[in-house]
C-alpha cells in the first residue's frame, strides 16, 4: 500500500504564492510520475502538472504554466508544487497522485494513488 500526504495548503491574496509537499511512504515505491489535480466547488478533477520521477519531465496545464512549478526530491520521496501570482481561479482543493503508465498524465484514469487533498485559496 501507498500513502500520499500533502502539505502546504493556506489561504494568501492573490498575486501571492504557496507551495505544496506531497511525501510518499509504503511499500518500496518508485512511482514512474507523479502529479497534481485540483478540484473546485462545484467543477470537475482537472490536471495541474505532472513529474517523471528519472528524468523529471514536466507537464502543466495551460491554465498553470508560467506561474507553478513541479518539482521532487527522489531521496526524500517528495514532490513539490510552487504557485505563484495566484489567481482566485485556482481555489480548489488540491490533491497529490501517483501515475501509470498507461494513460495520458492529464487523464484521471492515470492515477493509481490518491493524497487526501489539500485547500488552497487565493482570495482578490
Amino acid at each position: 500500500q501507498v500513502q500520499l500526504v500533502e502539505s502546504g495548503g493556506g489561504l494568501v491574496q492573490a498575486g501571492g504564492s504557496l507551495r505544496l509537499s506531497c511525501v510518499a511512504s509504503g511499500r518500496t515505491f518508485i512511482p514512474e510520475t507523479m502529479g497534481w489535480f485540483r478540484q473546485a466547488p462545484g467543477k470537475e478533477r482537472e490536471f495541474v502538472a505532472a513529474i517523471t520521477w528519472i528524468g523529471a519531465t514536466t507537464y502543466y496545464a495551460d491554465s498553470v504554466k508560467g506561474r507553478f512549478a513541479i518539482s521532487r526530491d527522489p531521496a526524500k520521496n517528495t514532490m513539490y508544487l510552487q504557485m505563484n501570482s495566484l489567481k482566485p481561479e485556482d481555489t480548489a482543493v488540491y490533491y497529490c497522485a501517483a501515475l501509470n503508465r498507461y494513460y495520458a498524465v492529464s487523464s484521471l484514469r492515470a492515477v493509481d494513488y490518491w493524497g487526501q487533498g489539500s485547500q488552497v485559496t487565493a482570495s482578490s
